[in-house]
Formats: C-alpha cells, structure tokens, sequence
C-alpha cells in the first residue's frame, strides 16, 4: 500500500499536441515494409480466416483472448496505483474465467464490469515518462519509443506466463494470434483505406495512431482529442 501511495503521488507525463517524427525517412522504409507484409501475408491470411470461421466462432476467440489478457491489466492498474480499476478487472477476470468459460462469453460486461484495457506503455505515462519518438516497428506498425519499451515489460511480466506451460501457452498465443487476424479482417475496408488509399498512407496512419493513443491516455486529464477511430489502434 506505501508503494501504491508512492506511484498515486506521481505526476502523469503531460500529452504532446505535436508530432515528434525525427526518424521519419527511415520510419517510412519500415511502413512501406510493413505494407508489404501485410499485401502478402496479413491481408491474405485475415481474409481466409474470416471467410472459413464463422463469426461466432471469431466473436468466441477474441473474447477468450481478450480474457487471457485481463491478469496483465490488473497487474498494470496496480502499478499505476489504480486501485479501483484492478479489482473491476480482477473480478471481469474471475466472472468470464467461471460463469463464462474461460472468457467464451463475455459475462462481466454484461454484468456491469466494462471492458477497460491497459498496458505498460500507460503505466510509464503515469509514472511521468514522456512519450519519446514516434517509430513504426516490424509487423507491429504504429507505435512511440514509450509504447514500443510497454510492449516488451508486458510480454516479460504477462502474469499467466508462470501458469501456462507447454501446450497451454502454445495455445494461448495462438487464440491472440488469431484474434489479431479477425480485427484485421472485422476492420479491413477502413485499414485498407488508409493503408493503400490513402495519398499519404504513413501520415495518416501515424496521425490515427497518436489520436487514438493519446485519447487513451487522457483519461485522468482534460482530453484534447477526439477518438473517432479508436477500433483500429483498440488493445495490442
């Protein structure tokens, strides 16, 4: 509880209003990669997998996946010194887990639990580290040199890593890995639009991107964004 004072006295870092791009020459060598990646890959394999698998079955997966993800919130809502917001996730996690086996049916929102995700990247933000660059990584796209450090603590400290073992863990990585292939086809008229339609594909991705991210982050300040396309950039 002294340490949860502790990170409750921190300041949140404040949220940039401009784009810090330094890189930018070589941050759209990586996007025209990843576009490549995904023309070949991605795409195709989204559109096969929501074609075969039926929608319920594709609304099933990602709600177990999502599931998997809920002990990383928790953890991450203590680390921020989000009391309140740990124990709503902790008993979404224990409803689904139970009454909607193992995360099949969503039974805590229907409960009055909302979904509401974290992340280390927002754990850092909280602690008062600054966003830092923004750079698009392999395969991953979008992201800031404070988000990208967030997705690596967050693979290290995942909390079920010390309980899924051998084919557990094989397949819980696979359930995200297909839950990631079903927003790309849910979302692939919009994707695709900005991606091979747009007349600057990177700038409006980077620009959707830290719209939707600092949105996020705004949730214990004043916003100074709108969020008109947050089921795009939505959990990661």
């Amino acid at each position: 509880m002294a340490c949860v004072g502790l990170i409750s006295a921190c300041s949140p870092a404040p949220i940039p209003t401009e784009i810090e791009d330094p890189n930018e020459e070589q941050n759209r060598k990586m996007h025209e990669l990843n576009i490549g990646i995904d023309r070949v890959v991605v795409r195709p394999t989204a559109n096969t997998y929501g074609t075969i698998v039926p929608e319920p079955v594709r609304i099933v997966v990602g709600n177990v996946a999502s599931n998997l993800n809920e002990p990383g919130h928790v953890l991450n809502n203590l680390l921020q010194g989000r009391i309140e917001q740990a124990g709503s996730n902790t008993f979404r996690f224990l409803i689904n887990t139970t009454f909607g086996f193992v995360g099949v049916m969503d039974v805590a929102t229907e409960a009055g639990l909302p979904h509401d995700p974290t992340d280390f990247g927002e754990t850092l933000h909280v602690w008062g580290q600054p966003e830092g660059e923004y750079i698009e990584l392999p395969v991953v796209g979008p992201s800031t040199s404070r988000h990208a450090i967030g997705r690596i603590v967050d693979t290290v400290i995942y909390p079920l890593n010390a309980v899924l073992k051998g084919q557990d863990r094989t397949a819980a990585v696979a359930t995200g890995v297909a839950a990631r292939f079903g927003d790309r086809y849910r979302y692939s008229d919009l994707v695709d639009s900005i991606l091979y339609e747009s007349e600057d594909g990177y700038a409006q991705a980077r620009l959707l991107y830290l719209q939707n991210r600092r949105f996020k982050l705004a949730r214990d300040q004043e916003p100074e964004y709108f969020d008109p396309y947050e089921d795009i950039y939505g959990e990661e």
